[in-house]
């Protein structure tokens, strides 16, 4: 079975902890997608297999943006320090705006005293999209050094035809609207040493395998090879192996269905153990 990590609860920003009793050199932190709630429960899977385990809060706490809008980066490379000061080895697993996230934090940190060795990003994302401020306000998701980063905005006059709403339509209008800023707001992906891309070609929220395919080009062309694991029939939502399926969350259409999502997300695990460097099918 696996073993039970021990707790510690974060307070700066609000998170979790779960350090393992037999620690395989390995940190992660772990990041939720648009709730950028402190995801526990994917933290403690990964836990149970030995690695150092961090969730955190990104917004909506004491201090944050009240949304995903102009969150520091820094935020994120903290803990990565905080991890790296303790482990041979920091992986960043990400969902949806958490992938981002994560794309986004290896890639400025790659020039910090803080790499991190290799992304897992599930339903990831190629650039960085606008958040929607109070007032309507478009804005950066990220800040850097307190400045915003360039950011696809989100095309003017855009409603969604179905209820619940679906926003994939939204996002590739966006992108296509001003190649300029699209490609001012490219990821640089090649700064990062190993990179898992996870995404559901059913995915409604937002073009994933679009999304990933971006960033395999991207890397490509810089020599670099990227693992993509992908299914047709899946959406926005990978279920991992050993997870229970979520269903919390703003409404709308996500895709997918339960059983194309966890065989994603089964596919999904052998290629995040790899990364995470411990093993797929042997439980501690």
């Amino acid at each position: 079975m696996p073993e039970v990590p021990r707790v510690v609860r974060l307070v700066d920003p609000e998170g979790v902890r779960l350090a393992p009793r037999r620690p395989v050199g390995t940190g992660a932190l772990v990041l939720a997608g648009s709730s950028g709630r402190v995801d526990e429960g994917r933290a403690r899977l990964l836990a149970g297999r030995g690695v150092l385990a961090e969730s955190v809060r990104w917004f909506g706490g004491p201090g944050q943006p009240a949304g995903p809008w102009d969150v520091p980066v820094e935020t994120f490379v903290r803990r990565v320090e905080a991890l790296a000061a303790e482990c041979d080895r920091v992986v960043l697993v990400g969902t949806s705006f958490g992938a981002e996230a994560a794309l986004v934090t290896a890639a400025l940190a790659a020039g910090t005293g803080a790499p991190v060795d290799a992304v897992v990003a599930l339903a990831p994302s190629d650039v960085v999209w606008a958040g929607v401020a109070p007032g309507g306000r478009q804005t950066s998701h990220w800040t850097w050094g307190g400045r915003p980063l360039p950011f696809v905005p989100f095309v003017p006059g855009w409603a969604p035809v179905d209820d619940p709403p679906a926003f994939r339509d939204l996002y590739l209008r966006s992108r296509e609207a001003d190649a300029a800023r699209t490609t001012a707001a490219a990821i640089a992906v090649e700064r990062i040493a190993e990179v898992v891309l996870v995404a559901g070609g059913d995915d409604q929220v937002w073009p994933a395998v679009r999304h990933a395919k971006e960033i395999v080009r991207r890397r490509e062309a810089h020599g670099l090879a990227t693992t993509l694991v992908t299914d047709q029939e899946a959406g926005h939502r990978a279920t991992l192996s050993g997870e229970p399926r979520v269903s919390a969350g703003m409404a709308m259409r996500r895709g997918g269905s339960e059983t194309a999502d966890r065989r994603l997300g089964e596919a999904a695990w052998a290629a995040l153990c790899r990364a995470l460097r411990v093993p797929d099918d042997v439980a501690r």
